[in-house]
Formats: structure tokens, sequence, C-alpha cells
């Protein structure tokens, strides 16, 4: 069965590049160009990863991963944040969200779908681990 990715960027271009080449790779991609798009579509369709721009136009990408923490059905989805954006204080917020990481922008068009699967495989394994101690 193919990796279902949701790809939450306001940037068309950037959007349609990352999901082409998670596309090529095998996953299934869901595309939203907002955080509150992005958040219903992760109740909704469940994505086993997410990747999301840090800055978009309503809310930051770290304040809907807050949100998508809250809720019992997406708190465990994995979410990779690609942005150009993030200085050391942002990477510490980043950090402080649980399972999530980091792609700085511009992304690498010959290793990112390849980043995105290896990231996906380590939080399949963290995640394996907490529910055990649950």
């Amino acid at each position: 069965m193919r990796k279902k990715a949701l790809v939450v960027d306001d940037n068309r271009d950037n959007l349609l590049l990352e999901k082409d080449l998670l596309e090529v790779a095998g996953f299934e991609v869901l595309e939203a160009e907002n955080a509150a798009g992005g958040i219903a579509i992760a109740r909704r369709e469940k994505p086993d990863i997410i990747i999301m721009d840090v800055r978009l136009p309503d809310m930051r990408g770290t304040e809907a991963a807050k949100i998508l923490r809250q809720n019992k059905e997406t708190r465990d989805i994995p979410i990779v944040f690609v942005t150009a954006s993030v200085m050391a204080e942002g990477r510490e917020e980043i950090k402080a969200i649980t399972n999530t990481g980091f792609i700085g922008k511009p992304i690498n068009t010959r290793t990112f779908a390849k980043e995105i699967s290896q990231l996906l495989s380590e939080f399949s394994n963290i995640l394996k681990s907490q529910i055990q101690k649950r």
C-alpha cells in the first residue's frame, strides 16, 4: 500500500515540486495551501506524514502542528518542516514538538523524497517505542 503524504505550502511552485518528487517516489500526495486546510485534511485523511512550511498565511506551521498534536487521531503523525526561514530559536520551537523533523530550503530535488522516506521510517520506529511505553 502506498504511503500517504500531505504537503502544506502556500507557495504553489514549492508545493507542486514537492508533490511531484513524492509522487515519483511512490507516495500518494494530498495538498493544502494554508494551515487550516492542512489541519482539516490531516484530520480527515490521516496521512502517514505531513510536510509543512513554517510560514503560512493563516498561522505558523508550528502552531498548526501543536493543534494536530492535541487531537488523538493526528497527534502521532510525523511532521517535517520544510523552510528557508528557520533561525536557531525556530529550530528549538520545532524540536519542542514531538515527532518532527526539518529540511532546509532550497530542497535538494535528488534527495528530497529519500529524506522524507528515511524520516518516516525513523518516526515509525520512535512511535512504536512510544506506544509500548503508553
